[in-house]
């Protein structure tokens, strides 16, 4: 399974490096238009090799994508924890009731028969 992984892992990679030498180009990224910027007079933009436009976008769709993900789960993750301090609540109560039914346990194995029985 590991072999898989690392095959997995190993091909993802020479893409991305394939990716990334075939768009190695120089592209200019504008953070607002150009009418814009001149109206302005203030031309906030960059000039990147096109891979790192491609990746940055994706990486930044995998981060709003987990972020979305993780505020979609709160709910789940506090009912989770409610049940589980019930669940610790109830196994607590369990125990203390063994515990007393233990100790009210008579000493007569004949009277302890019949309490079972009856």
């Amino acid at each position: 399974m590991k072999t898989i992984r690392y095959a997995f892992w190993a091909i993802v990679a020479l893409i991305l490096i394939l990716v990334g030498l075939a768009n190695r180009g120089p592209v200019t990224v504008r953070a607002m238009p150009e009418a814009m910027s001149e109206l302005l007079g203030i031309s906030p933009d960059i000039s990147v090799p096109l891979f790192i436009v491609i990746f940055a976008g994706v990486l930044a769709g995998l981060m709003i994508g987990f972020l979305w993900e993780w505020v979609r789960e709160h709910r789940m993750r506090v009912e989770a924890r409610a049940k589980s301090r019930e669940a610790d609540a109830l196994r607590r109560e369990v125990d203390q009731l063994r515990g007393a039914a233990a100790g009210a346990k008579s000493d007569d194995d004949v009277l302890a028969l019949l309490e079972k029985t009856g």
